[in-house]
């Protein structure tokens, strides 16, 4: 068995303060799921479970994350695309794209699924109707993110989120 490496210049490590700390944080991320869960739950939808599914769940930072940008509503980031759906609905096409294949998002591990919902769910980021959602997971089927539109894969670090 490998020994630990001591480093110079680095405080002592204090194993009972650091046991400490990662029980309080198991802890409050274990409270954080369960708000998070709670939160979903009182979305009016059916299946809002299939929303939290180990190989493809919304977690507080993306159910923040997507309003916050992407949402009409919310007067920030005016450059990206909008749903002008309610935010029941958005979730609602979350859950159903559950059900496709994930496609992998070139320069990344990241997977996108983009659908056709054969109906007006807000605007693209050229400011134009989409029926359109894509939603981008990362590896282990964490949503990232969901936008109206078409995913477009640009130059460098600068794509659609």
């Amino acid at each position: 068995m490998e020994q630990p490496i001591e480093m110079a210049n680095q405080p002592p490590f204090n194993e009972e303060a650091w046991i400490k700390l990662i029980f309080l944080l198991s802890d409050t991320q274990d409270w954080l799921n369960e708000l998070v869960n709670g939160a979903v739950m009182q979305v009016p939808m059916k299946n809002r479970k299939r929303l939290l599914r180990k190989t493809y769940y919304l977690n507080v930072s993306a159910l923040a994350h997507i309003p916050q940008r992407h949402y009409f509503k919310i007067p920030r980031h005016p450059d990206t695309s909008k749903f002008t759906i309610p935010i029941p609905e958005i979730l609602s096409y979350l859950r159903d794209i559950s059900t496709e294949p994930g496609i992998p998002v070139t320069g990344s591990l990241n997977f996108r699924r983009t659908v056709d919902v054969h109906r007006i769910v807000g605007f693209d980021r050229d400011q134009l109707p989409t029926t359109h959602i894509t939603v981008l997971t990362d590896p282990g089927g964490r949503i990232i993110t969901a936008f109206p539109g078409i995913h477009l894969t640009l130059p460098a670090d600068n794509t659609e989120t």
